[in-house]
């Protein structure tokens, strides 16, 4: 499961339901050298369709590259399902930091159409950080039947390796949303999917202890400040069910596409996704070669935290005034 060479900086798209970690992963998008960020795309998760958008727009700001990247709304809901919200993990996404402008980075053509577009323009070079629910990109599969060739290679944080959830105690929050879109995705025959699972990759190498965090808030940075704000609501619910920190998957999906020597382990899966029962929704069973199976996906074993830790700080470092009036910070 493994794609061609890429140019010195990565054409992407970051697909997401922006809250919290995903703020983090469009940073990287917009702000490491590597990164080629061609467009946004919106899908129905975490938060508020509107919220999502609004956190998106913010974030540009604190980058200070308003204007810069397209950002395209999406599907408003999942495939055959109702939303499903975790506000209640999230709150509004960015811990009450609020951008102020009259004007607006949504462009005019929707997620899907902008995504066909950008696969076709150039077939094979195009990289899809998937970082919410995967509506938009089964959704893609329908209407362009040359969407899966077109596509260069999936980055999709969702599910866990034959492990506990965050939604259930079967399934990662991703995959439960839209179970059926996720099940479309890894039976389309996409020819490079990496996966960053939640369990056990995200909750063993992309937890920022407390102590962390308190070294990034030390930076002082408009970004560190941002960070530490956005984080809060979030740490806080992972702490209340026994994790040791705030979590990272989000922003650890998009540092190994821009930087994969962070991966250190990584196993080529056959990965299906459970829809038809309510006890196991969103399940992901991942194969791991034994059962006759054809491999349709990378699946990260073992990820550098120490690496992953010190490259989010180097990006948080940057002296960037925001472009535009943001409060709360």
């Amino acid at each position: 499961m493994t794609g061609g060479s890429l140019p010195e900086r990565i054409p992407l798209v970051i697909d997401t339901d922006t809250a919290q970690d995903d703020c983090v992963a469009l940073l990287l998008g917009l702000l490491d050298p590597a990164a080629d960020l061609k467009a946004i795309t919106m899908v129905a998760g975490n938060v508020g369709f509107d919220q999502q958008t609004t956190n998106a727009e913010l974030t540009l700001a604190m980058a200070g590259r308003t204007g810069d990247v397209p950002i395209h709304l999406g599907c408003r809901r999942p495939l055959v399902r109702e939303w499903i919200s975790a506000e209640e993990v999230h709150g509004d996404g960015t811990g009450g930091v609020e951008l102020h402008t009259e004007t607006s980075g949504v462009d005019a053509e929707h997620a899907v159409d902008a995504l066909i577009r950008l696969a076709a323009e150039e077939p094979g070079t195009l990289r899809i950080v998937c970082i919410g629910p995967l509506t938009n990109i089964a959704t893609a599969l329908v209407k362009d039947p040359d969407f899966v060739n077109n596509v260069g290679a999936l980055f999709i944080m969702g599910g866990s390796n034959n492990g506990r959830g965050n939604i259930t105690a079967a399934a990662e929050y991703n995959f439960y949303v839209d179970p059926e879109a996720a099940k479309a995705v890894f039976a389309a025959g996409f020819d490079d999917i990496t996966v960053v699972p939640w369990h056990p990759l995200s909750l063993e190498d992309a937890v920022f202890s407390r102590e962390q965090a308190d070294e990034i808030e030390r930076i002082g940075t408009p970004l560190a400040r941002f960070f530490t704000r956005i984080i809060a609501t979030t740490r806080e619910f992972d702490e209340s069910v026994g994790i040791a920190g705030s979590t990272h998957p989000d922003s650890l999906t998009a540092a190994v596409l821009l930087h994969p020597e962070l991966v250190l382990a990584a196993s080529n899966y056959a990965v299906d996704i459970e829809t038809g029962s309510e006890l196991t929704r969103g399940y992901s069973a991942m194969s791991w070669g034994v059962h006759g199976l054809s491999a349709n996906a990378r699946v990260i074993e073992k990820a550098d935290a120490a690496g992953f830790f010190r490259l989010i700080t180097q990006m948080l470092a940057l002296d960037i005034a925001p472009s535009g009036t943001v409060t709360g910070l």
